[in-house]
């Protein structure tokens, strides 16, 4: 089949040409693989600001992932620092795709800037759109889109430096939202990430200090929410397209999988994350057979979300229950950890792939043909410099 930009939009599309296309991507798609830029690097931003969010490079994942490309059989990937020098080197190196593996160079909503910065560019990624970026990692909003879809999130709050000293006792919203309860609580970073600067409150008395740090650390709004003191779970789920034991699959429903319980050790109420603390396989319990109806509503749920919010990359869901086992959707991860799981470290995406026959480089594999499929079937106008690789 010939194709060219000009045809490109009666250009006929379907899973089954799959295959043969990526065997032709192979020798010519050049990838770049792009991790979180370094603010304090000489020539790397303009001005130097302050960064709400937690920052980290996440550079050694982005670098196993490349590596998964290349044993894959993509024979040109590279991988780039996300700063202002992005755009020179991405013409320079005449990339075709981006994988982001980037959770921002420094700011507000750092997790958005750089696929408004592709799409300003005009180069297809694979990772969420501007808007889901922002809002999967802005923990309130998701959680206010939770609720009005009708999935059940912990009751919660929120207060911004700008609004003074926080004083539960003195404020409507606080009776509206919690009523008579008083404690325990969860107070948080409205954007954060690894369990950084996430505070356990018994008692109401306790809040107004909370808040007050999180606002010290972070200059942004602090999340005050109900704790559960249930147990706690997280689910991955992506695209429709799967690869495992050499075939792709187009699934009816997103692909949820890894339905992992977290195991607290005694007296630990947060779950910490692999910067605190390494995920191994005692402190992640993948689900098995035992309890089939539950892990069943976590899968439901995470495809749900999925569909919901329309998202077209990974996220990891965390859902925690209450005393009497109701499930509520705690937050969802923009950026799980995609290490390559080794003999003694993994990551709570990657725990359960064998359950579905599938091993690392098929999960990545599976995430970029997903992206390809989607491109393909969905906005083929916009990649015309893909498709012209496929002469």
């Amino acid at each position: 089949m010939v194709v060219t930009s000009v045809g490109i939009n009666s250009w006929h599309y379907e899973l089954s040409l799959l295959p043969q296309y990526l065997e032709k991507l192979f020798a010519k798609l050049r990838i770049a693989v792009v991790f979180g830029g370094n603010c304090d690097r000489q020539g790397a931003v303009i001005y130097k600001t302050h960064n709400p969010r937690s920052w980290k490079s996440y550079e050694i994942v982005a670098r196993e992932i490349a590596r998964a490309l290349t044993e894959i059989g993509f024979q040109h990937v590279f991988v780039i620092p996300d700063d202002m020098n992005l755009p020179a080197q991405l013409k320079e190196q005449k990339i075709h795709l981006v994988w982001l593996n980037t959770g921002g160079v420094q700011g507000y909503n750092p997790v958005c800037h750089t696929p408004a910065l592709l799409e300003m560019l005009g180069m297809p990624y694979v990772g969420h759109n501007p808007l889901n970026s922002s809002t999967l990692d802005n923990k309130h909003a998701f959680k206010r889109e939770l609720q009005s879809v009708g999935i059940k999130t912990a009751p919660f709050m929120t207060w911004h430096p700008s609004q003074g000293i926080f004083q539960p006792n003195l404020h409507e919203r606080f009776a509206i939202v919690f009523g008579d309860y008083r404690g325990p609580f969860i107070v948080k970073p409205v954007s954060g990430r690894a369990s950084l600067q996430v505070h356990f409150i018994d008692k109401i008395e306790g809040l107004s200090q909370a808040v007050s740090e999180v606002h010290r650390e972070t200059h942004n709004t602090a999340l005050i929410e109900k704790y559960l003191p249930g147990r706690e779970f997280c689910v991955a789920v992506c695209g429709y397209v799967t690869h495992a034991k050499g075939c792709f699959t187009k699934n009816a429903k997103p692909f949820a999988f890894s339905t992992v319980e977290r195991v607290f050790e005694p007296e630990e109420r947060i779950f910490t994350s692999m910067d605190q603390k390494a995920i191994t396989a005692d402190r992640g319990r993948l689900m098995g057979e035992e309890e089939p109806e539950l892990k069943q509503r976590l899968i439901e749920l995470a495809c749900k979300i999925y569909w919901e919010f329309s998202l077209n990359s990974l996220v990891r869901i965390d859902v925690r229950s209450d005393a009497e086992g109701s499930l509520y959707v705690l937050e969802a991860n923009p950026k799980p950890d995609l290490k390559h799981p080794d003999e003694n470290v993994t990551s709570l995406v990657t725990l359960g792939l064998a359950e579905y026959g599938m091993s690392y480089n098929d999960l990545i594999f599976s995430l970029l043909a997903d992206r390809l499929d989607y491109l393909l079937t969905q906005h083929i106008a916009i990649i015309p410099h893909i498709v012209d690789l496929l002469r």
